[in-house]
């Protein structure tokens, strides 16, 4: 045969004959052919099953079959069918020919074992389990006797007691011979029992029960009783430890024979497998009883109560009535009561010891506590509303808060008006928890306002109305509360904090709490240790609390590190309390404790510094501020500062600003600098962020690390309390200086002149010569601007007065002495601001020894205009505005309009005296002096042009007159023809007829009699005519007759006889014929 067709589960094989037409004996022998190939594939088990199903075909050709194998195969057979019946299969599924052999069982293979041995015990057990099952007990009976006395076993004996037992007439001989079985193979009578009886085990249980019961009644006062139940109770339990009723029979029986402890574990052996039922709270009951009844075990006969009366409460109170007189339940109640204590004890010590402040750890201890007082509150009817109370108490603790809520409704509404406030407390945090502020607040409001409060319910009242103010915005409000509590009682009022308030609030309210305690001791300036304008007392039975208290700031401290023991911040908020209270060894003794633990070292150094320096340990001190700057972190010593009393920052500010300057005396490099630095920082921050001395030194050790900003940023914080300060000024005028900002140190320094010359001038004297140098530069162009912005508005100048600047002028003569222009400048200042005796005497004792330059010389005679020696300066002036000195105008404008005039006069009237006595070069000095005096009168420029004239200087003389005519607006008639014909002679002079023509013209128009009369007063009439001639001519050569006859006919004006013109004019007519000629 081909593997593909070998026969298997699920495998067809294809027979000889056709399905239909195919005998059972013929089936029978295929299938056996089959089963002896599955034997030669090694599969005893698929070859049994087809030597089954060819015997449910045909029995004798399978036993025949079977019967033919080797000894071998036969084995293999005959122990695959004994194992299908001892274990009652599986049988592999047979699947031949297209037809399914599922009527294979255990049954059929027991028949088929004990056809093949009759005397097989397998086979035969397998088929009296099979008559039980049918109720045919009486021949289970007969066969197990018959078989015992052949082959004597203990499954053979195990099921005839099972038939016995469930014939029932005959059942005590069946618990008889389980037990005789029990006695002498127990571990196989226990397994034999739970696998093959298994179906029938609560038949036993029950008959062996009843065979108890039985006995009790007929042995009544007999021997031997006892012993029979202790052995039903053993097989019982053994061979079903699960079943309750069993176990709990087996603990009562042990009960009664005083057997306590055996007991105990009997009943916890049924409690290890019972399902929480009614029967369980039974049970439990029962058990407490039992360890009520052995003594010393009252924490599980506690645990066995409490869980019983949670399962059921109502079977618990029956059973507890049944199995307790009122002694032993007045016993019960006291041990519940002290262990209710225990239980709350350890969940307050849990509490207690929470780590972190948000924690909740520890509620699950709660449970315990609940159960006992729910207990308590079923056994002790007198006590229920304290009881209640305190459940309540134990739900809002739990989270429970709805289950408390409703008990403390329930009792505040009852009559009785016992624990009143602690259901208030209770209710208001309830109230909290549910965000309804203002029924929380109300309930609290009513505690704290009772004639006589309850001390616990007044701490839960304050705590309450605390965190509310804190969220309404009353920080301050919540830190009275808060003191107020602790000093009631310290110890409860953490521990509100830590299971009343809720737990996500916990973290806002101990924030709350250090801020409002940093606060008070900042207020807390004065020695005594309260804020001397805030002294209000506010408190609640007698404690008072005042606002600045060091002892409030210590009671919150004290309350924050019992909070969070390892919070930074509340450590040195209690060390910060302990100093202001004066009680600096115990300050010490936190800070050298927290220090070691701590991240925030600089905080604690600071502060450690700070009292050894209040000991006189200034070595020390000074080693812990190195400590605290080498961590980088000083910014913590604002905070130290705030809390410092007055007496302490100023000695703190002294020791570390002398302490900079020593260091920067003795000791020279950028890192002794930096060192210096930081004490001026210290000693500036104790200060309040101004010490004038110590920023101006700390502004010009940044300039010399070259950290210019920052130095301008300290100068500026000087200024910004003092704009004043001329050392200030003038160090940031250095740092620009530095910087090459000219505009900005120019600013400052002159600032500081201004301020404080004094201090200022010797600042800058002191610098080296090329800063000097520069200062000098930009301070000169400086001085020179404003000057001539003076000079030309003859306002003062925006932002500096003369005055200001005239010491700064003081400054450049000092920085250069022998600079000639800073001394003009100086002078020139003074004359500016009034001062002309000081200008005067500064250019005598500077230049009066020496050859005087004609810069000297001009302000020698501009300051003697001033002092009204008008000759003196006129002849000292006339002669340098002969040479036309530059700045003669520049300096007539130190002298006011009066000055001017005189100035003018006198010049102009030595100038025609000159004139006539025909020195006109003199005059003509004088003459330009009373020009730039007069600042241009044309009166003047008209009498140095006819001195011009005089000179041949006509180019020049041609310049005044221009100026004078440009202003003929204001003059006479006569003046104005003058002037044209003056002019008009000038440029006939300088040869450029043309122009001396209109003049001349011009004069004619204005005035013809008197120009007539001025030009025939001129001796070059000749010339002046032949000028007109030539003029007309060139018009009409250029066929301009009108302009041509306009020349010739005032030519013949000036001259009647010119026969040159007349003929021109007749030319003028004939050329122009049919033209109108006027």
């Amino acid at each position: 045969m081909e593997d593909g067709n070998r026969p298997g589960s699920g495998v067809n094989m294809v027979a000889g004959n056709r399905e239909g037409t195919m005998s059972s004996k013929d089936q029978a022998m295929q299938l056996c052919d089959a089963a002896e190939q599955q034997l030669a594939a090694d599969d005893p088990s698929l070859a049994t099953a087809f030597y089954t199903a060819a015997f449910s075909c045909s029995i004798p050709t399978a036993v025949e079959k079977v019967a033919s194998l080797g000894e071998e195969s036969r084995a293999k057979v005959t122990v695959t069918l004994s194992k299908w019946c001892r274990d009652g299969g599986p049988i592999p599924k047979v699947q031949y020919g297209g037809l399914n052999y599922t009527s294979l069982s255990v049954e059929m293979a027991a028949i088929f074992l004990s056809t093949l041995n009759p005397n097989n015990m397998a086979a035969s057990l397998c088929k009296m389990e099979a008559l039980l099952n049918l109720g045919r007990y009486e021949e289970v009976l007969r066969r197990c006797d018959s078989l015992l006395d052949a082959q004597p076993c203990v499954e053979l004996s195990l099921t005839r007691a099972l038939a016995q037992v469930l014939s029932w007439t005959h059942f005590q001989n069946g618990v008889t011979g389980y037990l005789r079985a029990f006695a002498e193979r127990r571990d196989e009578t226990v397994k034999f029992v739970r696998s093959r009886q298994k179906e029938h085990l609560q038949r036993i249980i029950q008959a062996f029960l009843d065979f108890v019961s039985l006995q009790e009644k007929t042995r009544c006062g007999k021997g031997g009783l006892e012993n029979w139940q202790s052995d039903c109770y053993d097989f019982l339990v053994a061979i079903s430890p699960e079943d309750i009723h069993t176990c709990h029979a087996q603990a009562a029986h042990l009960l009664e024979k005083h057997k306590c402890k055996e007991g105990v574990s009997a009943y916890s052996e049924a409690a290890s497998g019972a399902f929480w039922d009614e029967r369980a709270s039974g049970l439990l009951m029962d058990r407490a009883a039992a360890y009520f009844s052995q003594g010393g075990k009252v924490a599980e006969m506690m645990q066995d109560m409490t869980a019983a009366f949670e399962a059921n409460p109502s079977l618990a109170v029956r059973r507890f009535e049944a199995l307790f007189t009122t002694g032993d339940a007045e016993r019960i109640e006291k041990h519940a009561r002290a262990a209710l204590d225990l239980e709350f004890a350890a969940y307050r010590e849990a509490v207690r010891a929470r780590p972190e402040v948000r924690s909740d750890s520890g509620k699950e201890l709660l449970s315990p506590v609940i159960r006992t007082l729910r207990f308590l509150i079923q056994i002790s009817p007198g006590a229920r509303r304290e009881l209640n109370v305190r459940l309540a108490d134990c739900f809002l603790l739990e989270g429970s808060v709805q289950s408390a809520l409703e008990i403390s409704n329930h009792l505040l509404d009852s009559e009785q008006e016992t624990y009143y406030n602690t259901l208030l407390a209770l209710r208001g945090f309830c109230h909290l928890h549910d965000k309804r502020c203002a029924e929380a607040l109300q309930d609290f409001q009513k505690i704290i306002e009772y004639s006589s409060p309850h001390p616990s319910s007044c701490i839960k009242a304050l705590c309450g109305r605390g965190l509310m103010r804190a969220w309404g915005s009353s920080p301050y409000l919540t830190a009275l509360d808060y003191i107020t509590a602790c000093r009631f009682r310290f110890e409860e009022t953490s521990f509100v904090i830590k299971s009343y308030i809720p737990w996500n609030q916990r973290g806002f309210l101990l924030i709350v709490l250090q801020e409002e305690a940093r606060k008070i001791l900042e207020r807390n300036r004065d020695p005594r240790g309260t804020a001397p304008l805030q002294n209000k007392p506010r408190g609640l039975d007698g404690f008072q609390v005042k606002e600045g208290d060091a002892s409030g700031a210590h009671q919150l401290a004290s309350l924050l590190l019992d909070l969070d023991a390892s919070d930074e911040t509340s450590q040195l908020l209690s060390a910060d309390a302990l100093y202001q209270m004066d009680q600096l060894d115990e300050a010490h003794k936190v800070l050298l404790v927290a220090l070691s633990k701590t991240s925030q070292r600089s905080a604690f150094l600071a502060r450690l510094a700070l009292l050894q320096l209040k000991k006189g340990f200034l070595y020390d001190c000074n080693q812990l501020l190195k400590k605290m700057t080498q961590t980088g972190e000083t910014s913590c010593l604002l905070s130290v500062v705030k809390i410092l009393k007055e007496e302490d920052r100023a000695l703190f500010q002294s020791h570390c600003h002398s302490r900079a300057m020593t260091i920067l005396k003795n000791k020279q490099g950028g890192g002794y600098i930096k060192e210096a630095i930081v004490y001026l920082s210290f000693a500036i921050t104790a200060a309040g962020g101004y010490a004038v001395d110590s920023l101006l030194i700390r502004a010009r050790c940044y300039g010399h690390l070259g950290l210019k900003k920052t130095a301008i940023f300290d100068f500026n914080a000087i200024l910004k309390e003092d704009p004043t300060n001329a050392q200030a000024l003038s160090g940031k005028g250095f740092v620009h200086l530095a910087l090459n900002q000219k505009k900005e140190a120019v600013h400052d320094l002159t600032s500081a002149l201004r301020a404080n010359p004094a201090v200022a001038v010797p600042e800058i004297l002191s610098l080296k010569e090329e800063a000097q140098v520069l200062i000098h530069q930009w301070l000169y162009d400086h001085c020179r601007t404003r000057l001539s912005e003076f000079i030309a508005t003859k306002e003062p100048p925006v932002g500096d007065t003369l005055k200001d600047l005239a010491v700064a002028g003081a400054l450049l003569v000092k920085i250069k002495s022998k600079d000639t222009e800073s001394h003009m400048l100086y002078v020139d200042l003074l004359a500016a601001d009034g001062r002309d005796n000081e200008a005067l005497a500064h250019l005598q004792g500077e230049f009066g020894h020496s050859a005087p330059s004609d810069a000297i010389n001009a302000r020698f005679g501009m300051l003697q205009a001033k002092k009204s020696h008008m000759n003196v300066a006129a002849h000292i002036l006339a002669s340098l505005a002969t040479n036309d000195y530059k700045d003669i105008g520049y300096l007539m404008s130190f002298l006011d309009t009066k000055q001017r005039q005189s100035l003018a006069q006198v010049a102009s009237k030595e100038g025609n005296a000159l004139v006539k006595e025909q020195f006109y070069t003199k005059a003509v000095g004088y003459y330009s002096l009373a020009v730039l005096a007069s600042n241009g009168n044309p009166r003047y420029l008209r009498q140095r042009a006819v001195c011009l004239a005089h000179l041949k200087d006509y180019n020049k003389a041609l310049t005044d007159m221009d100026k004078v005519i440009s202003n003929h607006g204001k003059n006479s008639l006569k003046t104005q023809i003058e002037d044209y014909c003056l002019q008009g002679h000038l440029l006939l002079s300088t040869s450029k007829e043309e122009l001396a023509v209109k003049r001349y013209i011009q004069a004619l128009q204005l005035g013809q009699s008197l120009a007539l009369t001025i030009i025939a007063a001129d001796h070059n009439g000749d010339a002046l005519s032949k000028a007109f001639l030539q003029t007309a001519q060139s018009s009409f050569a250029a066929k301009r007759y009108e302009e041509s006859w306009k020349t010739a006919e005032y030519g013949l004006m000036i001259n009647q006889n010119n026969a040159e013109l007349k003929r021109l004019t007749i030319r003028l007519k004939r050329e122009a014929s049919g033209c109108r000629v006027q």
